[in-house]
């Protein structure tokens, strides 16, 4: 019988690909303080630093390859109804062959425009002062910055909330609001959680079925399918 399984992945799930993940060391991501090329003060302050601090981002794209688990999670796409959304904003899930993804917190290869959000452009090369949207308007990473809404944060929801399996993959979910997509899971809803270092947060705790995997995503996916599947 076809099952909906939603699949929450965060820095964990690329690490394993040569991505450092999502503020290491202590509120640094990639050597940068997370506030200077993370918010809009940041920009504000210095917008040649933050484009830059993707560009360089968007470069290590073209040098890492989608890992194991990211080609593990085809195999739960051939057997049920699979979204996954991400916390990440790489494409390692679209070059795995993901087919239904929704990227919370933007994507490295999109831009938009500083003026009118819906101005969205494919974008694989550096980004610079200078280039401008349709309207001419300066162009700025299509990243969901710290104190920016999360757009795609209910339609995420409204997937978690009709899931009968929801994979938790390298997160904390210590961050909010992604964190708090947990508490749209059905009573029944049976939850996996691989991380080598599992953190629950409150959400998980109060979960009925919960069942935690301690390995990195390329042995913890494979481990969670068979579960799963058999």
């Amino acid at each position: 019988m076809l099952k909906k399984i939603a699949i929450l992945t965060g820095a964990g799930m690329s690490a394993e690909s040569g991505i450092k993940t999502f503020r290491d060391n202590d509120g640094l991501w990639e050597e940068f303080d997370v506030m200077t090329v993370a918010s809009l003060d940041g920009w504000h302050a210095d917008k040649e630093l933050v484009l830059r601090f993707y560009n360089d981002r968007r470069r290590q794209l073209k040098d890492v390859v989608p890992n194991q688990g990211h080609l593990d999670l085809l195999l739960f796409e051939q057997a049920h109804d699979v979204v996954i959304v991400t916390q990440n904003v790489d494409d390692l899930h679209e070059r795995a062959g993901s087919s239904h993804i929704i990227h919370l917190h933007g994507e490295l290869n999109k831009v938009r425009c500083t003026v009118n959000d819906s101005l969205i452009y494919d974008w694989d090369k550096d980004l610079n002062l200078g280039d401008m949207s349709d309207d001419g308007h300066q162009l700025r990473p299509h990243i969901v910055w710290f104190g920016e809404m999360v757009p795609l944060l209910e339609q995420a929801a409204a997937e978690v909330a009709t899931a009968d399996y929801i994979i938790i993959i390298g997160t904390s979910m210590q961050v909010y609001p992604a964190a708090g997509l947990i508490s749209y899971a059905k009573p029944n809803a049976h939850i996996y959680y691989i991380d080598p270092k599992p953190q629950l947060n409150h959400e998980l705790r109060l979960a009925p079925n919960v069942t935690v995997i301690e390995e990195k995503a390329t042995v913890g996916v494979k481990t969670c399918y068979e579960l799963i599947v058999g």
